[in-house]
C-alpha cells in the first residue's frame, strides 16, 4: 500500500489520534429539504454504529427492504454521527416507537426525493488530539494556515482500504480479473471501490513529488468547476487558470478507474495513464486532487495537553487525511 505523501509538512509530530465517540464528531452539512413531499428526513445522531448498521437496523425495525432506506453518505463506526436518510412517508407514525441506545432520532423533514449517496453540502468535524506538546502547536497552527491558504491533497484515508489493506487490494485485483467470484455484491463493490481508490492515491502522490511549492498543473489536466459542479479540460494552463486555482473556484482531478470517464489529455495523461486499468468495469470517476477546508479553528487545552479542531469538508473527503497532514504521517 503506497504511503500518502505530504510535502508541505517538514516535521513529524507524535500526539496520540483515536476514533471513538468522544474524540471523533463529524455531523453532515445537509442540503436545503423541500419541506413536503412523499419521503421523510430523519436526523440521526449514533454512536459506535456505522451507517450499514443503521440502516440495517431501522429495516428490521419497519420490515422494509433496505433499499427502500436513503442516505447522503457513509459514517464510520468509532464515532458520534450525526447524518440524515429517508424513509418513505408512510412510515410516520411507526419511525415514532423506535428505540435503540446507539441511535436517537432527533428531528425529521419532509422531503420530495430520497436521499442518495452525495446529497450533502460537506462534512463538519469536531477532532481531539492527545498528547500534544506546547512547542508543537506552534508547528500546528502553521500548518492550519498553509492548509487555509493552498489546499490539502485529496487522498483517500485508511478507512477505504479496511484493516487487511494488502489482502483486500489483492483480492480486487482477482475480483477484476475474474479469477475470484464475491457473491455478496455489497462486498464486491466495496472492494473494486478500494482498488479504483488505491489508483488515485498512487498518482496524487506522484503529483504531489513533482510539485514543488505548491500543486503544479499540467496542460490536459482535467479540472472541476466547484460553483457549476463541471468538468473542464483548458487548452492550457493560463494565468486565468492559475488564477481561478489559487482563490478556490476549481481544482485538478485524478482518475479513479472505470467506464465512462472523462480522462486527462497530453502532458497530464502521460502520467494518469500509469494509474489507469481498463479492466475495471465499473463505472469510472474523477476525484478533486485538492480540497479546501473551511472555517478551521484550533484550542488548546495545556493542562491536559488536549488540542481540539474544528472543521468542514466538502463530501467525500476524510478527516484523518487532514490530521495526518498535520501529523506528517500515516495512521492505519
Amino acid at each position: 500500500m503506497i504511503e500518502r505523501f505530504y510535502p508541505a509538512n517538514d516535521k513529524v509530530l507524535k500526539f496520540k489520534f483515536v476514533q471513538n465517540d468522544e474524540d471523533f464528531i463529524v455531523e453532515e452539512q445537509a442540503i436545503k429539504f423541500s419541506g413536503n413531499g412523499s419521503f421523510l428526513v430523519l436526523k440521526i445522531e449514533k454512536t459506535n454504529c456505522d451507517t450499514w448498521e443503521l440502516i440495517d437496523r431501522l429495516a428490521k425495525f419497519l420490515n422494509v427492504f433496505s433499499n427502500e432506506i436513503g442516505y447522503a453518505g457513509l459514517k464510520d463506526k468509532r464515532a458520534t454521527t450525526i447524518q440524515y436518510i429517508t424513509i418513505p412517508k408512510k412510515y410516520s407514525k411507526e419511525i415514532k416507537l423506535f428505540k435503540n441506545k446507539k441511535i436517537q432520532i432527533l428531528d425529521t423533514f419532509l422531503h420530495n426525493a430520497k436521499l442518495n449517496i452525495g446529497d450533502l453540502e460537506g462534512n463538519r468535524f469536531k477532532i481531539n488530539l492527545h498528547d500534544v506538546e506546547i512547542a508543537d502547536i506552534n508547528h500546528i497552527q502553521k500548518i492550519i494556515k498553509q492548509i487555509s491558504k493552498d489546499g490539502m491533497p485529496n487522498y483517500f484515508g485508511y478507512q477505504r482500504f479496511g484493516k487487511e489493506v494488502v489482502d483486500n487490494l489483492a483480492k480486487a485485483k482477482d475480483v477484476v480479473y475474474g479469477e475470484e467470484i464475491v457473491k455478496d455484491k455489497k462486498l464486491s463493490k466495496m472492494l473494486v471501490a478500494a482498488y479504483q481508490s488505491s489508483f488515485f492515491n498512487a498518482w496524487l502522490v506522484e503529483r504531489l513529488k513533482i510539485s514543488k511549492d505548491e500543486f503544479e498543473l499540467l496542460d490536459g489536466d482535467v479540472f472541476l468547476d466547484l460553483q457549476k459542479d463541471k468538468l473542464f479540460t483548458p487548452k492550457s494552463i493560463t494565468a486565468n487558470i492559475l488564477n481561478d486555482f489559487k482563490n478556490s473556484k476549481i481544482t485538478p482531478t485524478g482518475l479513479l478507474p472505470g467506464r465512462k470517464v472523462f480522462k486527462a489529455v497530453g502532458e497530464a495523461l502521460k502520467i494518469e495513464e500509469k494509474y489507469d486499468d481498463i479492466y475495471i468495469q465499473e463505472k469510472g470517476y474523477r476525484r478533486e486532487a485538492i480540497v479546501f477546508p473551511r472555517d478551521i479553528s484550533c484550542k488548546y487545552d495545556a493542562s491536559k495537553k488536549v488540542c481540539t479542531l474544528d472543521f468542514i469538508l466538502p463530501k467525500g473527503s476524510y478527516a484523518t487525511v487532514f490530521v495526518e497532514y498535520l501529523a506528517n504521517r500515516n495512521f492505519s
